[in-house]
């Protein structure tokens, strides 16, 4: 098992190797129970906008993205026009895909469809793993799973209300970032911090 020492000796989980930003990222956000409908549209943007690229490439987006996306403001981008979408794949702060920037207009009218159905979508999607965080207790990252029984199940559902880039990898690592699931390895620091 590689594990990573930074400068300030704390383990931590080896993907975050080598940048500061993605340092940071795994000591302060990933894994951390997220309940903000807010937040989890959030990453459900940055997460199918990822679709085939690096974690990193989009975490040095962000900033791109809440300045695009209407600081992640679910009613706003749920009625974006088509001179927005022309407007999104001209904008150089984010990946000018497409498909993603139509998925994540469409994921946002959805997303508020989910909100009316079941009160909010944090309701729905800790649904999924009954309402608590499922704690794993992986020692290398080898062990960590791309998908799981309930990041397929999450993803079968959201993909018949017609979500796209909502396969089971994609909301594997949205649970993983939203802290539905502890997949820190045992040994960084963070797993014993997220245990509930």
């Amino acid at each position: 098992m590689q594990e990573v020492m930074s400068t300030n000796e704390k383990v931590r989980c080896d993907w975050c190797r080598g940048s500061e930003l993605y340092e940071k990222y795994h000591d302060e956000e990933w894994g951390v129970p997220v309940h903000d409908d807010k937040k989890h549209f959030e990453f459900l943007i940055l997460e199918s906008a990822q679709a085939g690229l690096n974690w990193l490439t989009i975490l040095k987006r962000r900033e791109g993205y809440r300045k695009a996306f209407a600081s992640f403001d679910v009613e706003k981008v749920a009625r974006f026009t088509d001179a927005d979408y022309e407007r999104l794949i001209k904008d150089e702060g984010i990946i000018r895909n497409k498909l993603k920037v139509r998925g994540a207009i469409t994921n946002a009218q959805l997303f508020i469809n989910i909100q009316k159905e079941f009160g909010s979508f944090n309701q729905y999607i800790w649904s999924f793993v009954d309402g608590k965080t499922i704690q794993n207790e992986w020692k290398s990252m080898k062990e960590v799973p791309a998908t799981t029984k309930e990041s397929d199940a999450l993803s079968k559902d959201l993909k018949k209300r017609g979500f796209k880039f909502a396969g089971s990898t994609i909301m594997y690592a949205h649970m993983q970032a939203c802290g539905l699931v502890n997949d820190h390895i045992t040994s960084c620091f963070r797993h014993s911090q997220l245990q509930n």
